[in-house]
């Protein structure tokens, strides 16, 4: 009969944590579909998307689109049924100077947002403006998103 051991959580972590070390070791060594450029960020900036947020100001919905570096003239806004849409692309300076990057995180290319507007928004009441990087598209609200304040029932 095998005799007991006390379990030693401490004892499995670290086990787990050679084994990962390990993995990871090996594919350093031997590559993971191909070979891996450890200096590079982890995950592979190709396309991207700009921040954006929405809230209902003086009885308007607002839109806004953190849009830094890009030429207005480069962006275009669409509202098709109660879809909002904003495209363009961000594009990379045609200078070629040989430079020493010890970091480089920006992303360039084209860019797709869409997102739902509530149900009555009327499209050819859409406005845009671009100030410091910012693109906000506003349009009146529809009624049924207006806020309701709900009371609460406190229980004793």
């Amino acid at each position: 009969m095998k005799s007991l051991t006390p379990w030693r959580p401490r004892r499995e972590l670290e086990r787990m944590e050679h084994r990962m070390r390990d993995l990871f070791d090996r594919f350093r060594d031997e590559g993971f579909f191909g070979a891996w450029d450890w200096d590079r960020p982890f995950r592979k900036m190709e396309g991207w998307e700009p921040a954006i947020e929405s809230h209902v100001e003086n009885g308007n919905l607002v839109v806004k689109a953190d849009l830094p570096g890009i030429d207005p003239k480069e962006i275009s806004i669409s509202v098709t049924g109660n879809q909002l849409t904003i495209e363009g692309e961000r594009k990379e300076e045609e200078k070629k100077e040989e430079k020493d990057y010890v970091y480089r995180e920006l992303s360039y290319g084209k860019f797709s947002r869409t997102m739902e507007l509530p149900a009555g928004v009327e499209a050819d009441k859409v406005k845009a403006e671009y100030k410091d990087g910012v693109l906000k598209v506003t349009m009146p609200a529809p009624k049924e998103i207006a806020a309701k304040k709900i009371q609460i029932e406190a229980q004793k």
